[in-house]
């Protein structure tokens, strides 16, 4: 169960780890993908850190950090989320915000990988409770163009598709954080279904080249 207060470490970590466990239950995030954050009642946030699979975590590898992305809690030889810069962008933008998850979910990361805003009022549920869904421009995995490139959406928003990626929400608990995330999906299901489906947009040769020297960066070898 999530802790439904603004909540202190243990709860702050405990719900990053349910989250992420519900996550890769559901298939919203391959192998080590995704990231998962929730703000403390004393105002820093707990992240997921590098290389993880979100469906086998336990508390030791998550790294505590302030608005500022200053590490104020690390275990020795665990790196922080590279999309630490997109948590925070959302924590410094919306203030009222407690908890943000970024995942692949498939059927939304199509929208994302089509470049399509999901904004058909099709469905009841996602009208409620997600409004319309933008797509931010193309930016890299873990740049700061990619933190750069939600926050205009960030306002009368609860979720943003990015580009070619995949999505970020976010709520005022951990719960409505993800459970946004499975209303998009379901949003993104129903939008298939009734006809409304995205067509891939490929990247071009200068972001997938950006892509790759991102993998490079990280130090992945194929």
């Amino acid at each position: 169960m999530f802790d439904a207060k603004l909540p202190g470490d243990a709860e702050a970590r405990a719900n990053i780890l349910e989250a992420g466990r519900r996550m890769h239950a559901k298939d919203y995030c391959a192998a080590n993908d995704g990231n998962i954050s929730c703000r403390t009642a004393d105002g820093a946030i707990w992240v997921t850190p590098s290389g993880v699979s979100k469906g086998y975590m336990d508390e030791e590898p998550l790294v505590k950090v302030d608005l500022g992305g200053n590490i104020l809690e690390q275990r020795p030889g665990r790196g922080i989320s590279s999309e630490i810069n997109l948590h925070l962008a959302v924590y410094r933008n919306r203030p009222d915000v407690n908890a943000v998850v970024h995942a692949h979910p498939p059927l939304s990361t199509a929208f994302a990988c089509a470049r399509m805003d999901m904004d058909r009022p099709v469905v009841c549920e996602a009208v409620l409770n997600l409004g319309a869904v933008p797509c931010a421009p193309f930016a890299p995995p873990g740049s700061a163009g990619l933190a750069e490139s939600v926050v205009p959406f960030l306002r009368g928003h609860a979720a943003v598709l990015l580009a070619n990626h995949g999505a970020v929400t976010w709520g005022a608990s951990m719960e409505q954080a993800y459970f946004r995330l499975e209303t998009l999906e379901y949003y993104a299901k129903m939008l298939i279904l009734t006809g409304l489906g995205p067509k891939a947009h490929l990247l071009d040769e200068g972001e997938r080249k950006a892509v790759e020297d991102t993998r490079a960066r990280y130090g992945i070898v194929l």
